[in-house]
């Protein structure tokens, strides 16, 4: 598999390194050094691009990639007021996409717990729910993508008047996540119920990015080849 990194940051350095050790070559690196070698030319050359930037750029470097009939796969967060406009673009030209707040296997097992507790805690209303996270001092989004969809699953499978996520909100169906930020910390993810009796945790703890490029790496490997939207619940459920 021929591979373009668009964004070569410390998670780009980490997925390299997972491409080169399952014998996939990287044709492309693009950061902020080497825009002018983000063109259609050198993206015909590759089999699929793995997207990870900023949120400023995710999405001009998605459309870019997609218009040029390269398959990309996206883990950069705080762009997806645009999502939409991927799915439109990416059906009009019959393209690959593939997006996922988290591509760490343990934490999407995490989602599916999340949303599985959150059914389950739906008629116990003497419990209040919070999320937390806490991320290194240099993740440019706060609250996470990952929190976020912690969130929404919650969301989903909680049906109350009143939700409360670490602080009060002002809207009835949207979410407040408590977002810290640490020096060394790749992620920490943790939802409580809490009752006056009892307290119920899960949580997920990273112990390095390794977990995210594995995912992101098999998610490549996945869409490579096809047509279409999808997110880890297509590739968990192949």
């Amino acid at each position: 598999m021929k591979v373009a990194l668009i964004g070569y940051g410390k998670m780009g350095k980490e997925i390299e390194k997972i491409l080169l050790s399952k014998n996939h070559s990287v044709e492309l690196i693009i950061d902020i050094n080497n825009p002018e070698d983000f063109n259609s030319e050198n993206l015909k050359k590759v089999d699929v691009a793995i997207e990870f930037s900023a949120p400023d750029a995710a999405y001009s470097n998605i459309v870019k990639c997609i218009e040029c009939g390269t398959p990309v796969v996206c883990g950069t967060t705080a762009w997806l007021d645009k999502y939409e406009d991927v799915v439109k673009l990416c059906k009009e030209k019959n393209g690959a996409f593939f997006y996922a707040s988290n591509y760490s296997i343990g934490v999407n097992v995490f989602f599916k717990i999340n949303r599985e507790l959150a059914r389950l805690m739906n008629k116990f209303n003497e419990y209040d729910v919070t999320v937390e996270e806490v991320h290194h001092t240099q993740k440019k989004d706060a609250p996470s993508g990952t929190a976020i969809t912690i969130a929404e699953g919650i969301l989903e499978n909680l049906d109350r008047k009143e939700r409360w996520i670490c602080g009060t909100t002002t809207e009835p169906n949207e979410l407040e996540v408590c977002a810290i930020r640490r020096s060394v910390v790749p992620g920490i993810h943790t939802v409580t119920y809490e009752s006056e009796t009892d307290l119920i945790t899960i949580d997920h703890n990273a112990k390095s990015r390794r977990g995210f490029a594995v995912g992101a790496v098999a998610a490549a490997e996945f869409l490579c080849g096809k047509t279409g939207i999808y997110t880890m619940d297509d590739l968990m459920n192949e």
